[in-house]
Formats: structure tokens, C-alpha cells, sequence
């Protein structure tokens, strides 16, 4: 062998050893990101239950699927984990997606898992002579301002023909409404369960008022937009564990229903009295456009945000993971 062909094959097995070593140290670094964990904030609440339930029974596993679940009171503070950085996703209704959207456009809701028309109630007590809404005129009254329960305390005041503004809001965090409720410190509380029935065990004449109707509540699965394009194998996954939930807890209620006694540590008859107020099915539907268009100019007339107009709501759907899942789901007009 010439001196010249040694030093090709010197040169030729050079490259292949850097070749080697690149390839040793970055497949470890492309097996850690590809085993990322989605990090979720969930509403410890009854509408979070497909999600309770995809983890339990091992949905999420069987999809091959990391998932990281952050439990928090109320989707106002889910979606705020999403904004801070420490969360990919968050659960949250509506009306939170609604109060955001005049402040950042960078989220994005991909898909609606359950709706309910009976989540959020207002309660009183007996002993302050109220039993319908339109007594609710001067008193004070507990909700969670840029909730659900806030857009809901107003529609139901509008509904019944009080004026919001003569009623004297008092912006408190859920956990903290029954005891003031007890105290006397509020003469209601507008919020979501399992509060009301907290305060109808815990203060002896509490009372539910007469439901108003007008506003069915979505609870949806939002998303950093950071994720769109670049993690939507993941998000398939995602909905796909969350679809095998829903028929879980259609075809085996005993069992779901047990998943969301422990989950939210509450008694049996917490959880009897407020199943048949849920409808959990994964969807994306032009209701929810309809829904967040009707909340914004509610919110730009009452003087909730300050904006010549409302944002173009189809901007914050991000419908391509829903529709490889189950296309007839989604009915959005684009």
C-alpha cells in the first residue's frame, strides 16, 4: 500500500469516528425532547374529568404520550401558567379565553371537551330576603371578574332585567366565597362547582336562586401557540387519549364517576347530584365562535375591556389536531 492510500484511509476513518461521535451525542439529545412531557394546568373542578380520566386509566400512556398535570383552582389561573411559561396547555372556559384576547393573541383553543349549561349557579341565603335575581339589585355579590362566572352573574342580572351596575361586585377568589358567604361579608356568591354545593352543606340556609338560563359554558383545551405545526403529532395523541375518555366515561359511568370522587376528594353524593349537568364530547363547533363574540361586545359595552372592536375569534382556534382525529367533530367555518 502507497504512502498516498494510507493516508486516505487515515482520513476516510477520521471522518467516520467524528461522524460516529456527533451521531452519539445527539440522538441521546433528540430522544430527551422527543420524550418532553406536555405540561397541562387543569381546573380541579367536575369539567376537567376527561382529563382526569385519560391519565387514571392510562390514555395518555397508551398513546405513547408524556404528560406533566399541574391541578389549580379555576381556569383564570390555568391560563395564566400557559402565559408565565410553566405550562404548554391549560383547561379553562370560554369567557376566560374571551377577557384575554384583548390583551395577546399568542394561544389558542384546539379543541371544547365538555359544555355545561348548570355549572355555574348563584347562592344565597335565606336570611338575606332574596329569592330571585332581581332582588340581587344593591346587594353584594361574590364572582371571579374575567371568569365564566363573571359573564354569567351579568347575563343572568341583564336576563332578568337588572342593570349590573347597580349591584356591587366584590372580585374574590372561589376557594374563598363560602366563608364569606357564612360571614354575612357577601349576600351571594356567583360561581362553579363544587363551591355552590360546599356552601349548600356548609351554611344552613344557603339556597340555590332560580336558574336564568342563556349561557352554556364550554370548557376548553388551550394551547401556547408555540405548539402549533411543531408539536401537533403530540397534540393528536393528546386528543385522541382524551376521545378514548369521553366514551369511557359514557359507557362506564360507576367507574368515572369514581375517578372524580377521588380526584377531587368529595363524597359520593357531591358527585350524584351534579352528573347529568355535563356533557362531555370533544368538539370544536361554531356555537363557540357565536359564544365569544357575544361575550366581547357584552364586555365592550359594560365597560369590561376598553376596545373600539372585538378580535377576530377564528385566529384563536387552532383546529387541525381535532380534525385528524375525528373530522366530523369539527364544523367551524373558517
Amino acid at each position: 500500500m502507497t504512502m498516498g492510500s494510507t493516508c486516505g484511509c487515515v482520513r476516510r476513518w477520521v471522518r467516520a469516528s467524528l461522524v460516529l461521535l456527533i451521531l452519539a451525542q445527539t440522538l441521546p439529545f433528540c430522544d430527551a425532547v422527543a420524550a418532553e412531557p406536555i405540561r397541562i394546568s387543569v381546573s380541579r373542578t367536575p369539567l376537567s374529568l376527561p382529563i382526569f380520566v385519560a391519565e387514571s386509566q392510562g390514555f395518555f400512556a397508551a398513546e405513547g404520550l408524556p404528560v406533566r398535570i399541574n391541578e389549580v383552582i379555576g381556569g383564570h389561573r390555568t391560563l395564566q401558567q400557559v402565559f408565565e411559561g410553566s405550562a404548554d396547555m391549560a383547561t379553562s372556559s370560554d369567557a376566560v379565553v374571551m377577557f384575554n384576547s384583548f390583551k395577546r393573541d399568542d394561544y389558542a383553543v384546539i379543541a371544547t371537551f365538555v359544555t355545561s349549561d348548570d355549572d355555574l349557579r348563584l347562592v344565597t341565603r335565606a336570611n338575606t330576603g332574596i329569592t330571585r335575581v332581581p332582588q340581587l339589585a344593591g346587594k353584594r355579590v361574590a364572582t371571579v371578574v374575567g371568569a365564566a362566572s363573571h359573564y354569567f352573574l351579568d347575563n343572568s342580572l341583564l336576563l332578568n332585567g337588572v342593570d349590573p351596575r347597580t349591584v356591587h361586585v366584590r372580585n374574590m377568589q372561589p376557594e374563598m366565597m363560602v366563608e364569606a358567604l357564612e360571614r354575612g361579608e357577601v349576600d351571594a356568591i356567583a360561581i362553579w362547582e363544587p363551591y355552590p354545593f360546599q356552601a349548600l352543606a356548609k351554611v344552613s340556609d344557603a339556597k340555590v336562586l332560580p336558574k336564568p338560563g342563556g349561557y352554556v359554558e364550554t370548557f376548553n383545551l388551550i394551547i401556547n401557540k408555540k405548539l402549533q405545526g411543531v408539536r401537533d403529532d403530540e397534540l393528536v395523541k393528546l386528543l385522541h387519549a382524551l376521545d378514548r375518555a369521553q366514551q369511557f366515561i359514557a359507557t362506564e359511568p360507576v367507574k368515572a364517576k369514581a375517578v372524580l370522587r377521588e380526584r377531587l376528594q368529595v363524597d359520593q353524593r357531591f358527585i350524584d347530584s351534579i352528573w347529568p349537568r355535563y356533557n362531555y364530547r370533544i368538539a370544536l363547533n361554531q356555537s363557540l365562535l357565536t359564544t365569544l363574540e357575544s361575550e366581547a361586545r357584552w364586555a365592550r359595552r359594560e365597560g369590561h375591556v376598553k376596545a373600539d372592536q372585538s378580535p377576530d375569534y377564528l385566529d384563536f382556534i387552532y383546529a387541525t389536531p381535532l380534525r385528524r382525529v375525528r373530522p366530523a367533530a369539527v364544523n367551524i367555518r373558517d
